[in-house]
């Protein structure tokens, strides 16, 4: 897939660069590792003597210097501030990636997220002194039942792939209840399916059926019913699927997976694309995992902080993780200790106390119809994309999509310009690339969400920029691409050498022997 690694020096943000005294371009500065600034002895701040203790470490007692490195406290501002400026992000611009959902966060929720007695609130702290954090979390769930159909829902879990796990717990629970935990060992699994599912249906211990697609980009019903049997577990499907449609054959899907005693996990990751306008409980579904960070605007956390509740159908609720929070009279309490079926806990604590207040500021300051309306919005986008740029590029299915516009590589053919070559011309224009060769069911795949976060001004400008580099790749313009990025930071990376020989850790460099 990278034919076109090189390796790339701080002079070589374009083929016409100034060679500059310390390597910065403009304003931006060239900037080394933290570790390679650092100096013995500077500190940013003045902490008393450690008064002499006795070890109890033993023999597991450092016996040298930590390593980390000294800096003052403005170098360590500057260094993470110049870092930042390299970072793309939703609030620099239109993020297109596709299947992520890359919405804006509005400042409301962080604004309410930081009110005291959420932001700085403990874990551990005692249950009569957060009484209204649990309230939160209890309205929380009750919107999430409501917008889904579905009776009850697990908050714990921290992350969609985290929530496919919970589901596919609860599933592999329900038939251990049934007395077939061990003739129900497998789950089918769409061609077209995120990476996450055949991976925990896998880690769950089930063995993956994948399911083949039609030409429309739909799961093949045919198929599916082919493979149906008395050990069937579950069927994992996306809906709308990871090529930006909606499965047309979805409650037939689910009649014909209930019918040989098999559950229905749905993948909630596109649920903006629906929500407030389709209730996935009504489509026959069982399990469902929501990312609020996709869907209810929360942010994505970097890998920090993450949040991927999981609604259940009344066959599975009786099986859902610990803890759960539960109402009687308006006052809200977390039920700890359950002496029923539940699989056990996934988590220590309750969850992301951070990620449920934004997401239940973003519902509240939208209204159903709001909710409603930012999905409607979110899919209009997609098809506008779509359409104004069918004519010069190759959509990857016919008619209208969801809230994803799925193009392939056939508008590249003998251009000399593959799906990376485009992707990285992008960036040289102001943005980043959008999702590139997923879902590989479509060969050379760009998948493209905007959101309904995008003006149409934006959405302009972004149309406009494309239709201008495929225009240019088809015009014998080779260089504008395979020599793309031309003004970032760094030219090309190697990225499979990259991916396959990582430098992880940071190796002081040799004394430099002195001239003889």
């Amino acid at each position: 897939m990278n034919r076109q690694g090189r390796p790339s020096t701080p002079g070589e943000a374009s083929s016409g660069a100034v060679d500059t005294v310390l390597g910065h371009r403009g304003l931006d500065h060239e900037e080394a590792l933290i570790f390679e600034q650092g100096q013995a002895g500077r500190s940013g701040v003045d902490l008393p003597e450690v008064p002499a203790v006795t070890s109890r470490l033993g023999n597991l007692a450092r016996k040298g210097p930590i390593g980390l490195p000294g800096l003052s406290e403005p170098q360590v501002v500057r260094h993470y501030v110049r870092l930042s400026r390299r970072n793309y992000a939703i609030d620099m611009g239109l993020y297109p990636l596709g299947s992520c959902t890359m919405k804006h966060n509005p400042r409301l929720n962080e604004k309410l997220a930081r009110l005291p007695g959420f932001a700085d609130l403990h874990p551990l702290a005692p249950l009569s002194t957060t009484e209204g954090a649990v309230e939160v979390m209890g309205v929380l769930a009750h919107w999430l039942k409501v917008l889904t159909g579905m009776p009850a829902v697990a908050l714990t879990p921290k992350a969609g792939a985290h929530g496919e796990l919970c589901g596919i717990m609860a599933i592999r629970a329900a038939h251990v209840a049934r007395g077939e935990g061990e003739t129900r060992k497998r789950i089918l699994v769409p061609e077209s399916a995120h990476g996450t599912n055949p991976a925990t249906a896998a880690y769950c211990g089930f063995t993956v059926d994948p399911v083949p697609a039609t030409a429309e980009g739909r799961v093949d019903l045919a198929a599916l019913k082919a493979k149906l049997g008395p050990d069937v577990a579950a069927i994992m499907l996306t809906n709308p699927n990871t090529c930006g449609l909606f499965e047309r054959d979805i409650r037939e899907i689910a009649e014909a997976v209930h019918g040989v005693g098999g559950y229905f996990y749905c993948d909630g990751a596109n649920f903006n694309a629906i929500v407030g306008r389709v209730r996935p409980g009504d489509l026959g579904v069982d399990a469902m995992h929501i990312n609020l960070h996709k869907t209810f605007s929360t942010p994505h956390g970097g890998g920090g902080p993450g949040a991927g509740p999981v609604v259940l159908s009344a066959a599975l609720a009786p099986f859902a993780p610990l803890p759960w929070v539960v109402e009687k009279d308006g006052r809200f309490a977390l039920v700890e200790d359950d002496k029923g079926q539940s699989f056990g806990r996934m988590a220590a604590f309750n969850g992301q106390m951070g990620m449920f207040s934004r997401a239940l500021a973003y519902m509240m300051s939208h209204g159903a119809d709001g909710l409603a309306q930012a999905a409607s919005d979110a899919v209009l986008s997609a098809n506008y994309i779509q359409a104004r740029l069918s004519d010069v590029m190759t959509a990857a299915f016919d008619g209208p999509c969801m809230h994803e516009a799925l193009f392939d590589d056939r508008f590249l053919k003998d251009t000399g310009v593959t799906t990376l070559d485009f992707a990285k011309a992008m960036i040289d224009e102001g943005y980043h690339p959008m999702t590139m060769y997923f879902p590989l069911v479509v060969h050379g795949a760009m998948l493209i969400e905007p959101t309904e976060s995008e003006s149409k001004e934006s959405l302009d400008e972004f149309i406009a920029v494309m239709r201008r580099l495929a225009e240019a790749a088809r015009a014998g313009e080779v260089d504008r691409f395979t020599g793309a990025p031309h003004y970032a930071p760094r030219r090309r990376l190697d990225e499979t050498l990259a991916a396959r020989k990582p430098v992880l850790r940071w190796t002081p460099p040799a004394p430099a022997q002195a001239a003889e």
